[in-house]
């Protein structure tokens, strides 16, 4: 029995470096400074990464599709992740309630490899309340939720 925890033990080792090994490998990529030449972002080169994913009770009319984009642009600039690798879903009209009223409100989740941090995601915060406001969506009425996800957990 101790040579099956002892072979058990050691494969757990060898597949945690080689996970290791493999995340390390798909994490890095090389950054080219020529002049003019676009830089990957250090963490990651998938589209979809951030992903903001927002719930509103309010109607955007036909504004919506102008918001998403603002929300895109903002999250480019306050992650410093290329606009081309970000994705934006914003559902409107959706049946919610916060603090126990069907006030206007929202709910948002934004996920990212890398680039979530403390310093950066008041400034997407504020950006999206911003947004937002028009529709009567107070600042103490949004919610957005912040999550570095492990590149291991994101398919794309």
């Amino acid at each position: 029995q101790m040579t099956s925890i002892t072979l058990f033990v050691s494969l757990l080792g060898f597949l945690f470096s080689t996970s290791q090994a493999f995340s390390s490998y798909h994490l890095t990529s090389p950054r080219m400074n020529s002049p003019g030449e676009v830089t990957e972002h250090p963490f990651c080169n998938l589209p979809g990464d951030p992903s903001l994913i927002l719930t509103t009770n309010v109607d955007l009319g036909d504004k919506k599709m102008e918001i998403m984009k603002a929300c895109s642009k903002a999250i480019a600039k306050h992650t410093g992740k290329p606009e081309s690798y970000i994705a934006v879903s914003i559902t409107d009209n959706a049946a919610v309630i916060f603090g126990g009223t069907d006030a206007p409100t929202a709910l948002g989740c934004l996920y990212s490899i890398g680039s979530i941090a403390q310093e950066t995601n008041g400034f997407i915060q504020n950006d999206v309340t911003d947004l937002l406001e028009p529709y009567g969506v107070a600042e103490d009425r949004i919610y957005i939720n912040f999550f570095d996800v492990p590149r291991a957990n994101v398919g794309w």
